[in-house]
């Protein structure tokens, strides 16, 4: 079974063929990062903009990459939600565009579901259930996977999500957007000097890093001038982080009785993050390699073959649904 991926949720422009839910034939990302980095951030307008001069070529580069015709797809695969309503209404219109002139049955997507499934484009087989730390730049959310399409929400940020709050820290420190792979490579080789608090929340599954953050922000005002303090500021931001992420997952994975845990989305590319959640775990845990971690729609193609074969078909009417929650 072929599915056609289609993702534009976001400033990423993706299409790809997978077969049987877990075989890549083609992953192919037109990435917006050099537009919006003069903005310091996703500018949305300029983002559904985008999308419409990369779709079609985007779409087609994956079909040839995959050297198959659309005689050779079962289904269209597209993220409905959550994301920015602009940039999922160009993936969705030009799926149901397909889908009605190749007379094929297509699948909406939850954009948060889709990155679980990057695990089982890994080659990794996740026994359930299986806790997913899914952590991008604007979700952190705690994730009981019963089964497929099972999923029980345990957990979320309580404002910024833990990409948002590193694209937040590369601003304060004067890094540079994306913020997540500039803090990674500024703390690489740096020692955690600072204290910065930690967010707990005690008794509960929920994240918060605004806190974190405004605390860096002070910490910037009161140290500018100390030797290597960009650095050392970086790399106690991201311990920070990095150690909440990790022991609140591994206590609630513990919980909840999990047999996997399974990392996902764009911080799940963090190199500390994998280190310190895998040295520190008594559950095996999972990750999708790195190129999977962002936006891609390999991921959404794989979810859409799970859907598929448990029945779940939409119906063209389908809509963007930009706050789709994943329950």
């Amino acid at each position: 079974m072929k599915i056609l991926g289609i993702e534009t949720s976001c400033d990423d422009t993706a299409a790809a063929v997978v077969e049987d839910g877990t075989t890549i034939l083609s992953n192919v990302v037109a990435s917006q990062i050099d537009i919006h980095c003069r903005y310091g951030g996703i500018v949305p307008e300029v983002a559904s903009r985008q999308h419409l001069f990369s779709i079609l070529p985007v779409i087609e580069s994956a079909m040839s990459n995959a050297r198959i015709g659309w005689s050779d797809i079962n289904a269209i695969a597209v993220t409905n939600g959550p994301g920015l309503a602009g940039s999922l209404l160009v993936g969705i219109n030009i799926a149901k565009s397909i889908a009605l002139a190749h007379n094929l049955p297509q699948i909406g997507i939850n954009h948060l579901e889709g990155h679980i499934y990057a695990n089982w484009l890994a080659g990794y087989r996740p026994e359930f259930p299986s806790l997913c730390l899914i952590v991008s730049g604007g979700h952190s959310d705690l994730v009981l996977m019963k089964d497929h399409g099972k999923f029980e929400k345990l957990g979320q940020t309580r404002d910024d999500a833990a990409g948002e709050a590193f694209d937040k820290a590369a601003r304060i420190l004067g890094l540079g957007y994306p913020g997540g792979p500039a803090i990674e490579k500024a703390a690489q080789n740096a020692y955690p000097a600072f204290p910065l608090p930690r967010a707990w929340l005690k008794g509960t599954d929920d994240f918060s890093f605004s806190g974190l953050k405004t605390a860096l922000l002070h910490l910037v005002g009161n140290n500018t001038a100390a030797t290597d303090f960009t650095a050392q500021a970086a790399a106690s931001f991201q311990l920070a982080v990095v150690e909440v992420l990790s022991i609140k997952t591994i206590e609630t994975a513990k919980r909840t009785r999990a047999k996997h845990i399974l990392v996902c989305g764009g911080v799940a590319a963090n190199r500390a993050l994998r280190k310190y959640i895998t040295d520190y775990s008594p559950i095996p845990v999972l990750f999708p390699p790195p190129f999977l971690c962002t936006d891609n729609a390999a991921m959404i193609a794989a979810c859409g073959y799970f859907r598929l074969m448990q029945g779940r078909i939409s119906h063209y009417e389908i809509d963007v649904i930009p706050n789709l929650s994943l329950n």
